[in-house]
């Protein structure tokens, strides 16, 4: 499928473009703000194929794409138009916390190549370096090209308040070129040479606070927050006839006397407690830092909070020439990678086994994602095994000193970034990296998980004579086949999570599922209020309201169970859930209980659903003809894309 039409698929699952408040992108992942959640289906989505994984986290929709993400993004974003995506009502649910570490990953997210890439220029610079004056015993430093290429690593970081201006300015929708020129206000040469001169500095004929805002983070951040109110203000009270020429030079009167008096000191403060928070943990014992930050770095990552404390290393090196976030945050990456390789090693799942090998490399190169969804937090065991590891590798960089001199994202390529830190620092980087890829890898091997099973067993025969198929190739796809083809052909079945009678889902009274864009399946007027899990299987989700729970099953059918049309409007009154999302299951479990009486008696149907959401991974799907089911009577069989 080409990428355009995995944007319209993914844009119709997460609701349409009206339900898109925001929309920005990371590595890996694409980041939806959406007005009303409910509207996105994460089944759908998940079932996309390119879609690795959906996280609803940090009041975003997630959808992790992998390497495919900027591609899928350039094609959705001409697709959104010019919807509008002001802050609505839903925004108002989202908690502080969580509504500044989307600001903060929206400002630096666009950031993050060129940051990346003067990190990976500083790190050649820095090899070149070392071998012409231990091989050759010439000081390359001095020589044109180096202080070229040099400028061109450290341009980004000496621009640092130009550069966040613009994606500041488009996060809080002010116009981009008047913040660029606030931010180079402050970059200026003879203003930097004025504030960090002997001389008392006075603007107005007050004196302000002196300050060297080259290289600086905060300031500006808060500078364009502040200027999109002025702009607004200043629009607001001016004739049409005079706003072109007289809003932006009044946003630049106002602003640069307000940010150099107050709004540059109080960033600068700030910026600062955070450092000297962070450095003070350090001092403290950077052994415990280094154990901290390289276990819970790829934690944070599955819920993007990593981008919260991204900006304490890049300013570490606007200021300071070097930082340490990222090297322990790199033990952590090679954890992933090392646990990834493990489950390669270990697992007999043919299909797994393809997942966590590409998963290993791209880990390896500091993309960590696809090994934590495919691999290693779908498994669970391995990424404890990662944490422990990258915790490990993480001590003893900090017992080293290890650290960078850029801010460079963390893998094999970009191991000379910490070569600069000296003989001791640089070996224990590169053990550390070494004891959290071995250490994981090591420990998923020997420790093992529940691995997938490696060939489906086949199914157990049914009392019945015949069973209802559809292939999901044909129009028309139903066909009847008898009992002991079932066992013969389909390589996989189901058993019943709820006890009643059976319904063809064409019969069902709700339209999305009796339609089975949501996937093939059956339905069941349950007589028991219990739903018990089918087979092994790990919960993907469990729906706030409680009415409708995703499985994985250990097989790799991934499936929903919906209990009732629109019982959703009961918010989860009348049921009661007894597992939690990311359990793994036993066949036979309780997942769900439930009060029929009462649920009917207030007017719902309880049709339960039982579909399987990634049906295109199958040959056919079929359902049994019994007219009742027992938990312990098969209810769908699969035939396996050959």
């Amino acid at each position: 499928m080409d990428n355009h039409k995995i944007a319209l698929q993914i844009l119709d699952g997460v609701g349409g473009k009206e339900n898109i408040s925001g929309l920005t992108h990371c590595f890996t992942r694409l980041r939806f703000v959406l007005k009303d959640e409910s509207k996105a289906s994460t089944d759908k989505v998940s079932s996309i194929e390119g879609v690795i994984q959906v996280v609803e986290a940090s009041g975003q929709f997630q959808v992790v794409l992998g390497n495919k993400v900027e591609a899928i993004y350039d094609e959705i974003m001409p697709l959104l138009g010019t919807t509008e995506t002001e802050n609505d009502e839903q925004d108002k649910k989202v908690g502080i916390g969580t509504k500044i570490l989307n600001v903060v990953t929206a400002i630096f997210t666009p950031t993050i190549p060129a940051i990346a890439a003067s990190g990976m220029l500083k790190g050649i610079l820095a090899v070149a370096a070392l071998i012409g004056l231990n091989v050759y015993h010439v000081d390359i430093k001095t020589f044109n090209t180096y202080i070229i290429l040099n400028a061109a690593s450290d341009a980004l970081f000496y621009f640092m308040p130009v550069i966040l201006a613009r994606s500041a300015a488009k996060v809080f929708k002010t116009n981009e070129y008047i913040a660029m020129t606030l931010g180079a206000t402050l970059c200026y040469p003879t203003l930097v040479e004025l504030m960090t001169g002997n001389k008392a500095v006075t603007l107005f004929g007050i004196g302000i606070t002196k300050a060297n805002y080259v290289s600086s983070v905060v300031p500006i951040i808060i500078a364009v927050f502040v200027l999109a109110y002025v702009e607004k203000f200043v629009k607001k009270i001016m004739p049409d006839v005079l706003k072109i020429i007289m809003v932006p030079t009044l946003s630049l009167l106002i602003m640069v006397p307000a940010t150099l008096m107050i709004f540059g000191p109080i960033g600068i403060y700030i910026g600062n407690a955070v450092n000297w928070a962070y450095h003070y943990i350090m001092n403290l014992s950077p052994i415990l830092l280094g154990a901290f930050v390289g276990g819970i770095w790829c934690v944070l990552v599955i819920f993007g909070a990593h981008r919260a404390i991204i900006p304490i290393g890049i300013n570490d090196v606007a200021k300071t020439g070097r930082q340490n976030l990222l090297a322990f945050a790199g033990a952590a990456n090679f954890s992933q990678a090392g646990a990834a390789l493990g489950v390669f090693l270990k697992t007999k799942n043919k299909n797994l086994k393809t997942v966590a090998a590409s998963a290993t490399v791209t880990a390896l190169f500091g993309i960590t994602e696809p090994a934590i969804y495919g691999a290693n937090l779908r498994l669970k065991k391995p990424m404890v095994y990662a944490v422990i590891s990258g915790a490990l590798g993480g001590a003893l960089m900090g017992w080293g000193g290890s650290y960078g001199n850029a801010f460079a994202n963390q893998g094999v390529l970009t191991i000379p970034v910490y070569a600069s830190a000296g003989t001791k620092a640089f070996v224990c980087y590169i053990l550390g990296c070494l004891i959290a890829f071995g250490g994981a890898c090591i420990l998923t091997v020997i420790l093992g998980f529940n691995d997938l099973p490696s060939d489906a067993a086949p199914a157990e025969k049914n009392s019945s004579k015949t069973d209802q198929i559809e292939d999901n190739q044909g129009e028309n796809p139903t066909k009847t086949i008898d009992e002991d083809l079932v066992a013969d052909d389909c390589d996989l079945s189901v058993n019943s999570p709820v006890e009643g009678k059976t319904i063809p889902l064409a019969q069902v009274s709700d339209e999305v599922f009796a339609s089975g864009v949501l996937g093939k399946g059956v339905a069941v007027q349950p007589t028991s209020g219990k739903i018990l899990a089918p087979a092994d299987a790990t919960v993907s989700m469990i729906y706030p309201t409680l009415h409708a729970v995703g499985l994985i099953l250990d097989s790799g059918i991934e499936m929903m169970i919906h209990i009732g049309i629109d019982t959703v409007k009961l918010n989860g009154k009348y049921f009661e859930k007894h597992v939690q999302d990311g359990d793994h299951l036993k066949k036979g479990q309780l997942l769900v209980s439930f009060d029929m009486q009462k649920i009917e008696q207030a007017g719902y149907d309880l049709t339960t659903t039982v579909v399987v959401t990634n049906s295109k991974n199958y040959a056919a799907i079929g359902s049994t003809n019994k007219n009742n089911v027992t938990n312990n009577d098969q209810l769908l069989y699969l035939l396996s894309n050959s």
